[in-house]
């Protein structure tokens, strides 16, 4: 007799731990992946809520025989359910119950948030609504992965959405891998650690023989091949550890954060500076912004210039030779900050301008009034320099609240043995040649670095004059272009104000490899300082200079003479050691100074034409299909585009030119074999475009696989040129297999995983699998005949069930 082939009752309890276990593994080390996106692991409440939910709606539906609607409208009501707590606890009722404002963002949420995420420069915080992510795809991955485990008999199926997580994860996430051979190896081991052992519980294999096997010998039996599945386990883990030790990446990680990038452009605002001048002349008198809660000795800041060319001192947007990086607003963005806290509450009136009043330290944000998301999505802060952008304009009427820190400010003698700071900053350009001599000369006798900052603040503020060049004053021209600033030094008087002086110290500071660069806010004078309310005006707008110090950060300096040191026919600046000027070619036409109108944001009205009233009543209608689960399905179409778009970046920019040739050669073989072609490996390139052509008749590939071989074996390497016009050519050919084709085959050629795989380990056992079918349906029906001529014992009577 034979054990019946049901499921005994201990066997189901521990398929379904097996089971629910195994998910909760595979997704939690999926999501791990997001480590270094939210730098830590605030996210990890996240994903854990959303794991046990989803084990939860898993496991109650497989136990009721639960439909797929039902399961979706579960998922979808435990999304808003819970959502406010594990992803929006700052908008809930004491962090757990959901409020309108909670289930608006989370209905939004699930359209932007990924937006979001791949525009924010990471690490991101996770109280920006950033959760959304990790909480959204922990409950569905689950649910899913759980549901078809727990109902389906082969539960390899189960794997593919949790595999699918994982490269959405790595696409989503950074260049950076999180834990990636921890990641590989407990993906792997899990994966078939839970194949075997659903195989060896499944109901069709309790089936014993009594009479002919023993059932202490049919454990034994199965506990040795329970520990030699664990050593073949162990052995791969090994070799994959020895195995990645030393074997390095030669590429970095692409990532879709690498092509996305947010529409953000600080060239598009002129540098601040430039207006310094109309600033004082026409709002000498107007009432600008005004400042609550500033510190006494504290200073507002609207821009940090840190490049100049010769025309001006500009703001610069990022990269690996400068100071500054512009990122879409968040919290919490200087968590490591010193000094005092203190929030600013700014109220905005005639002040009409794209650079935002700031001080310190920025650490968060808050925009209040009617404007205020309006702004908030369009704000770009700088942390390394403070300067924050609003691209919608700031105008009368709107409000913000500044958290910062207002670092303290040491006095000389604290910073007699400071070195200065070690800071990337962009090189300068087109600065007059005689202040390399003027600045070595002026910090000649210094013995510190403060002291050579000391000097030349001394040598402008105690050797100049102060005048705007407005009306009744003495002539000083505005502009700081290199002109300007070599007149001011060169002439028999230094005249002008904050824009010249600060201009000409950063200059002279630079020329001798100090770290400096030019600031310009507002500030008090010494009867307002430490009043409650700072009222900002044109008569207290100012520029001045900060240096970087070791341990200190960017420190201020003052080099404009006071406001009362104004010149006369009988007082003159001392000249020492005059030397002759080099006459310099008469200034070309500055920019204009007002600000541009600010450029249309695509984005911003994508976002304000979402309508949460019919997103939720979408929701509803098309009874609760699970959200998120789209973007799910998608992401192996997505992967497989990016993985395309990677390698023709790659073969396009390789470090030969000849490479580059031979890159766009294998990128139309490919995209021909997208298309259907097949190519024998290993053949040379004229046999690879005859069979090109007897596939696709495109009989212009045959010249050029000729060329493609005379440029990358020619005697010289082909140029520049040459490239871009093969590349062109390739591009021309490539685009008419779309024309000719259909849209479905456009489409298929598209996600074709062919190209892809071509020529790996994968395809090359694809392929062999498939010619051992072959050959085995070839000798099928002589080996039916000659086993049908043999007879075969009958089963005993006593083993008939």
């Amino acid at each position: 007799m034979t054990a019946p082939a049901t499921e005994p009752a201990a066997i189901s309890v521990r398929r379904w731990g097996l089971d629910l276990g195994a998910t909760a593994l595979l997704v939690a080390v999926a999501l791990v992946g997001f480590w270094p996106t939210f730098a830590g692991p605030s996210f990890i409440p996240a994903v854990v809520g959303g794991i046990v939910i989803g084990l939860a709606i898993a496991g109650v539906a497989a136990w009721r025989r639960w439909g797929i609607l039902l399961i979706a409208g579960l998922t979808v009501a435990a999304y808003f359910v819970f959502g406010g707590a594990f992803a929006l606890p700052h908008t809930a009722i004491v962090g757990v119950i959901p409020t309108l404002d909670t289930l608006q963002r989370l209905a939004v949420g699930t359209v932007t948030a990924w937006k979001q995420l791949l525009t924010t420069v990471a690490p991101v915080a996770a109280a920006d609504g950033h959760l959304i992510v990790p909480f959204l795809l922990a409950l569905v991955v689950t649910t899913v992965t759980a549901s078809l485990a727990l109902r389906l008999p082969q539960v390899a199926w189960a794997l593919l959405p949790a595999g699918a997580a994982l490269m959405l994860v790595i696409a989503l996430g950074t260049p950076q891998p999180a834990f990636p051979i921890v990641q590989g190896l407990v993906f792997a081991i899990v994966s078939i650690a839970w194949l075997a052992l659903r195989q060896i519980w499944a109901p069709q294999n309790m089936a014993v023989s009594v009479s002919e096997v023993d059932p202490s010998r049919a454990a034994h039996m199965r506990l040795r091949r329970l520990l030699a599945g664990v050593a073949v386990l162990a052995v791969a883990g090994g070799a994959g550890v020895a195995t990645s030790a030393i074997a390095a990446p030669t590429e970095p990680r692409h990532v879709f954060r690498d092509v996305i990038i947010p529409p953000f452009n600080i060239r598009d605002y002129p540098s601040p500076l430039q207006a310094f001048r109309k600033n004082v002349r026409d709002e000498v008198d107007e009432t600008l912004f005004t400042v609550q809660g500033l510190p006494k000795g504290a200073r507002i800041r609207t821009a940090v210039m840190d490049q100049y060319d010769g025309m001006v001192y500009n703001v610069t947007d990022g990269g690996p030779t400068s100071s500054s990086a512009f990122s879409p607003l968040r919290s919490n963005m200087s968590p490591d900050a010193e000094g005092v806290p203190v929030t600013l509450n700014i109220a905005v009136d005639e002040y009409d301008a794209v650079w935002m009043p700031t001080a310190g330290v920025l650490s968060e944000i808050r925009f209040t009034g009617d404007r205020a998301e309006e702004l908030r999505r369009g704000t770009y802060v700088n942390t390394a320099t403070g300067t924050a952008v609003a691209t919608p304009k700031l105008r009368k009427g709107d409000e913000y609240s500044v958290d910062a820190v207002i670092p303290n400010m040491p006095d000389d003698d604290r910073l007699a043995d400071v070195d200065f700071g070690t800071v990337t900053l962009p090189k300068q350009s087109n600065v007059p040649e005689e202040l390399t001599a003027l600045a070595a000369e002026t910090v000649s006798s210094a013995e510190s670095p403060i002291e050579q900052v000391r000097a030349l603040e001394t040598f402008l503020a105690e050797g100049g004059f102060f005048s705007h060049g407005l009306e009744g004053e003495v002539l000083s021209r505005a502009g700081h272009t290199s002109e300007r600033i070599t007149t001011l030094i060169g002439g028999d008087q230094m005249i002008g104000d904050d824009e010249q002086y600060a201009v000409a110290m950063a200059l002279l500071a630079g020329e001798i490899g100090i770290p400096v660069r030019v600031v310009m806010g507002y500030y008090p004078d010494d009867e307002q300082d430490g009043e409650p309310v700072f009222t900002a005006t044109g008569d207290n707008v100012h520029a001045w200079v900060e240096v970087n110090f070791k341990g200190f950060g960017w420190l201020p300096f003052n080099p404009t003479p006071p406001e009362d040191q104004v010149p006369n026919d009988q007082n003159t600046k001392p000249r020492v050691d005059p030397k002759p000027q080099v006459l310099q070619p008469p200034p070309p036409p500055q920019e204009p100074v007002d600000l541009p109108p600010t450029l249309p944001d695509d984005r911003e009205s994508e976002d304000e034409n979402l309508n949460l009233a019919g997103i939720i009543g979408a929701i509803l209608l098309i009874g609760g299909i699970s959200l998120g689960i789209i973007a799910l399905l998608m992401s192996p179409f997505i992967v497989i585009g990016a993985w395309k778009a990677a390698k023709r970046r790659s073969r396009r920019a390789a470090a030969r030119t000849a490479d580059r040739i031979s890159g766009g050669w294998d990128e139309l073989t490919d995209r021909a074999v997208d298309y259907g072609a097949r190519l024998t490996p290993g053949g040379t390139r004229p046999e690879e475009a005859a069979a090109v052509v007897a596939t696709l008749a495109v009989p212009r590939v045959a010249d050029l696989a000729h060329r493609a071989d005379a440029d990358v074996f020619g005697p010289t390497d082909p140029t520049p040129e040459d490239v871009e016009a093969f590349w062109s050519e390739v591009d021309t050919i490539v685009g008419g297999l779309g024309e000719d084709a259909g849209f479905w085959k456009r489409t298929k050629a598209r996600l074709s995983l062919r190209s892809l795989l071509g020529g790996s380990a994968l395809s090359t056992g694809l392929q062999g699998l498939r010619e051992a079918a072959t050959a085995r349906v070839r000798r099928e029906p002589g080996t039916i005949e000659s086993s049908s001529s043999t007879s075969t014992p009958a089963a005993p009577e006593s083993e008939t069930p």
